[in-house]
């Protein structure tokens, strides 16, 4: 009799470990997916930024390609945030916000290789006036 209520006593006791420990697995698992959430909705806000910015400095005309990988990635993270595929998210939202920052680096290269061949023009415009009023 003894023998009996000492096992039930342990196997009462191992029961009461193992759903301790099943919660305990259940809560971390419940952190790790909100836990998950949070940077990947972080990441989304910040590439969308990237994007608002890229098409602010003239991306959209002066480097369109990029600036639609970059819409089109954001599309599918917003689509796999709203599905709850974080992993998913966070990963088209980095590629989002790589897409945007080279399509605003190429904007501005453009603009300012613009610039520069303005400026080359102007300077040669101001030489040949030069050169005309000292051959006078």
């Amino acid at each position: 009799m003894d023998m009996n209520r000492s096992t039930i006593r342990s196997t009462t006791g191992l029961t009461r470990q193992l759903g301790r420990g099943a919660a305990l697995a259940a809560a971390l698992l419940l952190s790790a997916c909100a836990s998950q959430k949070a940077p990947a909705t972080a990441d989304v806000a910040v590439s969308r930024n990237a994007v608002d910015n890229a098409v602010q400095a003239g991306a959209a005309d002066l480097a369109p390609a990029e600036i639609t990988a970059a819409r089109a990635k954001m599309m599918r993270a917003n689509e796999a945030l709203a599905s709850k595929d974080y992993k998913l998210a966070r990963e088209l939202a980095m590629q989002a916000q790589a897409d945007a920052q080279l399509a605003q680096s190429k904007a501005a290269s453009a603009k300012a290789t613009a610039a520069s061949n303005a400026l080359n023009e102007d300077l040669r415009v101001l030489r040949q006036e030069v050169d005309r009023a000292n051959s006078q």
